[in-house]
């Protein structure tokens, strides 16, 4: 049986240290399966799957083309499998900030946005976000792709990875990740919970905006704790009513797509996600993206949509619950397999 690129992948987090176990379930142990929107899953995972090259994810992206029932679509070519590594499940939620800015410096518009530049070095940690926003090596040299207001937008954006921004000259420009410094994202909700500035149950994006806000002087410095520096491009290619390109480089749908760890979940993949807290839900999910802060196998990053009340929605997540896997037949079987 051959073993695709994605299953070697999983097979190798199997083995590693995180010591991850899969195990086989049956349809009629997804809680709310029955109930879901199964059309509009499929819906999502067509716009995906015909990236997918190996094994037997290639028929299934041919067969979902020709579906007149996409439950059974899915009950019969795939099997449900749970992956664990003993880490809590963690599910929250992302958007994309749709933002006031300008091609052009001037004194209201003022904190940059950069390209990648082409000197960075590959494979290595490169500048730390302090030292790339205090040392000006990027300044003068025309990696300017826009000007935002305030660093604290520019922070969000970058945790986010992709936005909108609504030009203050007239029309809009849509900006996708474009490359990163190499150092390992930290929180910096997780920073004011330590410092006893703010409760677990009381982090947000709209209170550590406020935090920044009413503290200007610590304010660089905790934006700084993150050494995590993300670049951009500017995306012109994407249709105005689709979602932002996610790591597969097709647009994401809210409330289908979600950003996974791609060392444990192959992108493109289903997933059912159950997830719980004050807004539950039970739904098919395509992993279409990824993230700096998604690390682990029951660990993922929902996405809401664009704009405020998307990123009202996104800010308020932060629940249990579980996400189990739907792979091909053969490549489910050989991971229980594999793990026996």
């Amino acid at each position: 049986m051959r073993a695709t690129l994605a299953l070697v992948a999983i097979m190798a987090a199997l083995a590693g240290p995180a010591q991850c176990k899969a195990k086989l379930l049956d349809w009629a142990d997804l809680n709310g399966w029955e109930q879901d929107d199964h059309a509009e899953a499929l819906e999502v995972y067509l716009e995906t799957c015909r990236d997918l090259r190996s094994g037997d994810w290639p028929a299934t992206c041919e067969l979902a083309r020709m579906v007149t029932d996409p439950r059974l679509f899915f009950e019969t070519l795939f099997r449900p499998v749970m992956i664990t590594d003993g880490e809590e499940p963690l599910f929250t939620g992302y958007y994309e900030p749709e933002l006031v800015g300008s091609r052009r410096r001037s004194e209201r518009f003022h904190v940059p946005l950069y390209r990648l530049p082409d000197d960075m070095p590959s494979g290595v940690p490169w500048l730390s976000r302090e030292e790339l926003e205090t040392s000006g090596i990027l300044e003068g040299r025309g990696l300017e792709l826009a000007w935002l207001q305030n660093p604290v937008e520019k922070f969000f954006l970058q945790v986010q990875g992709s936005g909108r921004i609504r030009l203050h000259e007239g029309g809009s420009m849509r900006v996708g990740y474009g490359g990163k410094n190499g150092h390992p994202y930290r929180s910096i909700g997780m920073e004011l919970i330590r410092r006893g500035e703010l409760d677990e149950h009381e982090v947000s994006a709209q209170a550590i905006r406020k935090w920044v806000q009413d503290n200007p002087e610590g304010g660089a410095d905790l934006l700084n704790h993150n050494p995590s520096y993300v670049f951009f491009r500017e995306v012109s290619q994407v249709d105005p009513e689709k979602g932002p390109l996610g790591a597969m480089n097709r647009s994401i749908t809210a409330g289908r797509s979600i950003a996974v760890d791609s060392e444990v979940v192959p992108l493109g993949a289903p997933v059912w996600l159950e997830k719980a807290g004050a807004r539950p839900f039970r739904r098919l999910m395509i992993a279409q993206d990824t993230g700096a802060a998604i690390n682990g196998a029951q660990r993922a990053d929902i996405f809401y949509g664009s704009g405020d009340e998307a990123g009202r929605e996104a800010g308020r997540v932060r629940d249990s619950g579980r996400m189990v896997v739907l792979l091909p037949i053969a490549e489910a079987l050989a991971l229980v397999d594999a793990n026996l």
